[in-house]
C-alpha cells in the first residue's frame, strides 16, 4: 500500500486524488490522509482550510494499525500543526520509504504552508524522508539561495543535505533543458534531462513525480532509477493530456489505461 499524505484539490489535477490516480497507474493500492481542503480550479486557488492535527493523527494511526505501508508520499501539509502530526507519526512508525514533496505554494502563487510550517518541515521532516523533491522555487525558499540554473541547483542540493535531507531531487521542469538534479546521500550527483513538452496541461506534475517515485521505491528500485522512471511517467502523462478547464489543465495520470 502506498499512502499519500496531502491536500485535496477538487479539480483532481494535484493533491490526494491525483496521487491516487498515479498510484493506480503504477499498479499499486493507494490510501490517503487529507491535511487540508482547498477551493480551486484550473485557474487557481481561492481558499485553503487546514484539517485539525488530531484528525490527521487519528487517520494515520488507524491506517497504519490495519495495513502494511510500502511507501509514503507527503505533499501539502497546510499548517505547522499538521506538519508536527505527520512528523510524530513517522517517528513512531517502522521504516518505509518516505518521499517528501515540500509543497509551499500553488502554481498560481497561493501560499499552502506558512512560515511556522516551513520551520517544522525543515527542522523535523527533511531528516525523516528518504528523498525530497523540491522544484526550483521550493529549493530556493528552503535554502534561502537563488536557484535558477543547474549550478545553483547543485549548491542548493548540498545545502539541503547539510540541513538534514538525505537524497535530494531538485526538479527542473521550469528550465529550458528540463533537467533534474539528483544528489545522493553519498554526495554523488547526476543530471537527468528530458524532452521539453510545450503544453498547457502541466498542473500537478510535482505531485505526480513524487508519488510515482514513491511507487517505484516500493517496487524495489533504487533512488536513481526510481527518479528516472518517475520523470518518464510525468513526461508521458503531459504528452497524453487533453484540454480541461480555462486555466492550466491537469496531466493525464491514467494514460496507461488506454
Amino acid at each position: 500500500m502506498i499512502l499519500s499524505i496531502a491536500g485535496f484539490d477538487p479539480s483532481s489535477g494535484a493533491g490526494i486524488t491525483a496521487d491516487i490516480k498515479t498510484i493506480a497507474a503504477h499498479g499499486c493500492f493507494g490510501a490517503a490522509c487529507i491535511t487540508a481542503l482547498t477551493v480551486q480550479n484550473t485557474a487557481g486557488v481561492s481558499r485553503v482550510e487546514s484539517v485539525e492535527a488530531d484528525l490527521i493523527s487519528e487517520t494515520l494511526d488507524k491506517l497504519a494499525s490495519d495495513m502494511s505501508l510500502a511507501a509514503v508520499r507527503i505533499g501539502m501539509l497546510g499548517s505547522a500543526a499538521a506538519a508536527n502530526a505527520v512528523a510524530d507519526f513517522l517517528n513512531a512508525s517502522p521504516a518505509f520509504p518516505v518521499v517528501l514533496d515540500p509543497v509551499l505554494r500553488s502554481s498560481s502563487g497561493a501560499r499552502l504552508l506558512d512560515q511556522k510550517g516551513i520551520a517544522v518541515l525543515k527542522r523535523r521532516m527533511l531528516s525523516l524522508s528518504l528523498v525530497i523533491t523540491p522544484n526550483l522555487d521550493e529549493a530556493a525558499q528552503l535554502t534561502g539561495t537563488k536557484v535558477t540554473s543547474i549550478a545553483e541547483m547543485k549548491v542548493a542540493a548540498a545545502q539541503l543535505q547539510r540541513m538534514g535531507a538525505r537524497n535530494v531531487v531538485i526538479t527542473g521542469g521550469h528550465l529550458t533543458s528540463n533537467t533534474d538534479l539528483l544528489r545522493l546521500e553519498s554526495g554523488q550527483e547526476s543530471e537527468h534531462g528530458g524532452l521539453k513538452i510545450q503544453s498547457n496541461s502541466t498542473h500537478g506534475t510535482g505531485c505526480a513525480f513524487a508519488t510515482a517515485l514513491a511507487c517505484n521505491l516500493a517496487k524495489g528500485l533504487d533512488v536513481v532509477n526510481a527518479a528516472m522512471a518517475a520523470k518518464e511517467y510525468v513526461r508521458q502523462a503531459i504528452e497524453a493530456a487533453y484540454p480541461i478547464g480555462r486555466g492550466t489543465g491537469p496531466i493525464n495520470h491514467l494514460f496507461r489505461l488506454k
